[in-house]
């Protein structure tokens, strides 16, 4: 595991094992480990993403995706008109457009830009498109640090004839919009996510060429009915390992000087002193 793991990943993975070997953080100097206890062991190598069967194993959340949108619709078989997913090593990614290619859905990766962490989209925005082998950033998205596999990435392209069929595009956003969307997913949802997860609602929120796209797709379904449709988009939310502590760091001062203010302020009580209350509830 890379030496800047957040802890609770850390100590999740001890729970399995006690051996946990540490690296650098990017895949250039995992891979070097491995090869080292490799040769030291004779260990089995189980990728986390660049395989077929860990790419279609991972594409069962979209399996269940599917599932539960269609007992919301009350109508079997319904899929949603979109479908985005965080893209890192891109086995997730691969796995759910692997899924909907033979549905009506588009399936859309999302990135963070930080430091070229948007490997996939500069690699896709090439011509002729070719993969980025190389991707060093610390963006807050840590579990979206790697670049794409070559497993991953051969079903991200597809070749010119199917490209579209699999994956529509991805886009990318920076760390502001990133944490945007993960403060609205803790406080409106209630579920807790990590920076990587909340990637893809952050593209759907604050990526004008996605919002674009879109607008411009259900112009043209009007054009063909007659009729303005709203669209449902499914959002994948991957990854949940940070911690209070993690979160703290991230957020905690923001906006210190309006909540001092609060504080300051207080509320008149029933026997008509000010008192200061909790203003975080």
């Amino acid at each position: 595991m890379p030496s800047i793991s957040t802890p609770s990943k850390i100590a999740g993975v001890r729970l399995y094992t006690p051996n946990v070997i540490f690296s650098g953080s990017t895949a250039q100097e995992r891979e070097a480990v491995l090869a080292e206890v490799q040769d030291k062991t004779g260990a089995l190598f189980v990728p986390p993403y660049n395989h077929p069967d860990i790419m279609l194993g991972q594409g069962t959340a979209s399996l269940e995706l599917s599932s539960q949108y269609a007992e919301a619709k009350g109508k079997a078989g319904a899929q949603p008109d979109v479908v985005v997913a965080p893209c890192g090593g891109g086995g997730l990614l691969s796995g759910t457009a692997t899924w909907f290619n033979d549905k009506p859905t588009y399936v859309f990766g999302a990135e963070p830009s930080f430091q070229g962490g948007n490997d996939a989209q500069r690699g896709l925005a090439a011509d002729p498109p070719k993969r980025v082998e190389v991707v060093k950033t610390l963006t807050i998205a840590d579990g979206l640090r790697t670049y794409v596999g070559p497993y991953p990435w051969s079903v991200l392209t597809g070749g010119s004839e199917t490209k579209a069929k699999f994956v529509q595009g991805v886009h990318s956003v920076t760390e502001e919009q990133i944490k945007d969307a993960m403060r609205l997913v803790l406080e409106r949802l209630k579920v807790f996510i990590e920076p990587s997860a909340a990637v893809p609602l952050a593209v759907v929120l604050y990526d004008p060429d996605f919002r674009r796209w879109v607008v411009q797709k259900q112009k043209e379904e009007k054009e063909k009915s007659g009729e303005t449709r709203k669209w449902d988009v499914g959002i994948i939310f991957s990854g949940g390992n940070t911690t209070i502590e993690a979160i703290l760091g991230i957020f905690g001062g923001e906006k210190k000087e309006q909540h001092e203010v609060l504080r300051q302020e207080g509320k008149v009580g029933l026997d008509g002193r000010k008192e200061v209350e909790n203003v975080a509830g």
